[in-house]
């Protein structure tokens, strides 16, 4: 494989205009998904669970930090229309009409493009002969209003928030925009991760149903999934609605730990203001907030396994036993490879998560380390100078994730 060289073709065909699009053994495809379960976002007074027919009411009011409702950022969740139906892309081999063998690809926190993950879908797709979709976390990539990314306009809001916050760190024209979000509503990372796992499985069963139009109904499935991209993963697999994740394995990449083992203060990811609140309403207060709030009290604490899960993997201590044993019981088919020098999702603090505290837990995790400058955020930057090295550092990764998933 030629990462660089790679890197560079697949972003221009991504961003094409062509309605045939292929590169040496892959084919670029398009689908249309519209959300059903966008109705849980907040953003509204009433609720309504079709699992259990249940009225429901969220006891948190929608509230701003800077601005008002109409800045386009602090706008309520529940009628982004860019989150609710989307086109999202498919890389096939060459040939191949319906997939019997599908890999789906998750991404990481406050990701806005597909760029990067091109080559490693590709790898994946050639590696593995499956057909790769590439999913995106809602309010992210092609699921966040285009503003969001206008730099002129998010320069303007991270200098204002510096003016309010004054000991801030790393607020940038790139994280504003969720950073904004999650320090105002901190609880917009339980529900935008519980939409997002909703679409998963009504992707999965659309498939099933034969309505894909480059999926077959009697497809198979494997995750890859790298950073926050990790955490639904393993919250989908762990869940197993309908027993659909049984045969399905998770490779994972610079992920696999307890949200609270993570440190995501970054320009690229979120700035420090924000990280405290997400870390005070997800880890400190959770407990007293779910009580107080009647929605938050229903899918986290009642009859959603999904959300007992969810809650499980938010503190490392929290419910250790239980997400253990489930890690336990798939330990077969998880995979993990980490990175010496992330300080974002620590090597150590992946291995703590997936092979337990007591060391107990059989799933393999690699810690890399490579050759060339790299971060948690770019992995394999796209340095002619050191194309080699990169090259030679990424084939070694997917060559070993590759194996896992076809072992």
């Amino acid at each position: 494989m030629h990462y660089t060289k790679d890197y560079v073709a697949l972003k221009d065909l991504f961003e094409s205009a062509e309605s045939n699009k292929t590169y040496d053994t892959i084919e670029l495809n398009e689908a249309h998904f519209i959300s059903h379960s966008y109705q849980i976002l907040p953003g509204t007074e009433e609720y309504h669970c079709d699992s259990h027919h249940q009225k429901l009411k969220s006891n948190f009011s929608f509230f701003t930090e800077i601005g008002t409702l109409e800045d386009h950022v602090h706008i309520k969740d529940i009628f982004v229309e860019e989150n609710q139906q989307f086109n999202y892309q498919i890389l096939s081999p060459k040939g191949v009409k319906k997939a019997q063998k599908v890999t789906f690809l998750f991404h990481g926190f406050n990701e806005k493009k597909w760029d990067k993950y091109l080559p490693w879908a590709k790898a994946i797709c050639e590696g593995t002969g499956s057909t790769v979709v590439l999913f995106p976390i809602a309010f992210h990539m092609q699921r966040a209003p285009l503003y969001w990314s206008s730099k002129k306009e998010m320069y303007q809001l991270s200098e204002l928030r510096k003016q309010r916050f004054p000991n801030i760190v790393n607020s940038t024209l790139s994280n504003v925009a969720i950073s904004m979000r999650l320090h105002s509503m901190p609880q917009r990372f339980i529900w935008s991760g519980l939409q997002t796992y909703y679409d998963v499985i009504q992707l999965i069963e659309d498939c099933k149903q034969g309505n894909h139009p480059c999926i077959d109904k009697d497809f198979e499935f494997n995750i890859f999934a790298y950073s926050i991209g990790g955490f639904l993963a393993q919250i989908l697999k762990l869940t197993n609605h309908k027993n659909y994740f049984d045969r399905s394995k998770v490779g994972l990449f610079c992920s696999g730990a307890a949200f609270n083992r993570i440190s995501p203060v970054s320009r690229f990811i979120l700035d420090s203001e924000a990280n405290v609140a997400l870390y005070s309403f997800l880890v400190e207060h959770f407990d007293k907030i779910v009580q107080k709030d009647n929605l938050l009290h229903h899918y986290i604490k009642e009859n959603h396994p999904e959300g007992i899960v969810f809650y499980s993997m938010l503190d490392f201590q929290r419910m250790r036993d239980f997400r253990e044993e489930l890690l336990r019981k798939y330990e077969d088919q998880f995979f993990a490879v980490s990175l010496r020098k992330d300080d974002v999702i620590p090597p150590f603090e992946i291995m703590n998560t997936l092979n337990g505290a007591f060391r107990d837990i059989k799933i393999k995790v690699e810690n890399m380390d490579f050759e060339h400058a790299y971060t948690h955020e770019n992995p394999f930057p796209s340095h002619p100078k050191e194309a080699a090295l990169i090259n030679k550092n990424f084939d070694e990764v997917f060559d070993k994730v590759c194996r896992f998933f076809n072992g």
